[in-house]
């Protein structure tokens, strides 16, 4: 067996690990989410998340989540650094005391999630950082995932 050394050999390892690295991010192509067995929304948007609490669309929006975000957001929403901690949209919310306040601190965070899904996001640079899903998810796809992602916040800042 021939070794290689040099620059050839630090050439080499160099592009195993850079294949490595993109192996190990994932697949990031969006895909369609089954939210069969959710009552259907309809063509117009709703305001706030209507499946939260929904055990169903957790159980969906969690499917939804490892497929199309935990490549970048990280397995179970724990961020590795890699994007936004999605935790943290809502985290305010569900230690608030107020019903009301609850209500429009979660209503806000639905707007803003909506918003980012559907429309992607650039940084400050004008680089996408994030993909547009509207032309993948249904407004129930978007919905459970947000369901997923306020349960697993919840269920956080009951261990914290």
């Amino acid at each position: 067996m021939r070794k290689i050394t040099g620059a050839a050999g630090l050439a080499a390892g160099f592009l195993l690990l850079a294949s490595v690295e993109v192996m190990a991010h994932g697949d990031v192509t969006p895909h369609p989410v089954d939210t069969t067995g959710l009552p259907p929304l309809g063509k117009t948007w709703v305001d706030s998340n209507p499946y939260r609490g929904n055990a169903k669309a957790i159980a969906i929006g969690s499917v939804g989540y490892y497929h199309n975000c935990a490549a970048c957001h990280g397995l179970n929403a724990e961020a590795g650094g890699m994007a936004p901690d999605l935790l943290q949209i809502a985290k305010d919310c569900v230690t608030e005391t107020s019903a009301e306040e609850k209500a429009s601190c979660f209503k806000d965070s639905d707007d803003y999630f909506k918003g980012v899904v559907l429309e992607g996001h650039k940084n400050s640079e004008g680089r996408v950082t994030m993909p547009s899903y509207s032309s993948v998810f249904t407004q129930e796809a978007v919905w459970a995932i947000k369901a997923y992602l306020d349960k697993r916040t919840a269920d956080e800042a009951k261990t914290n």
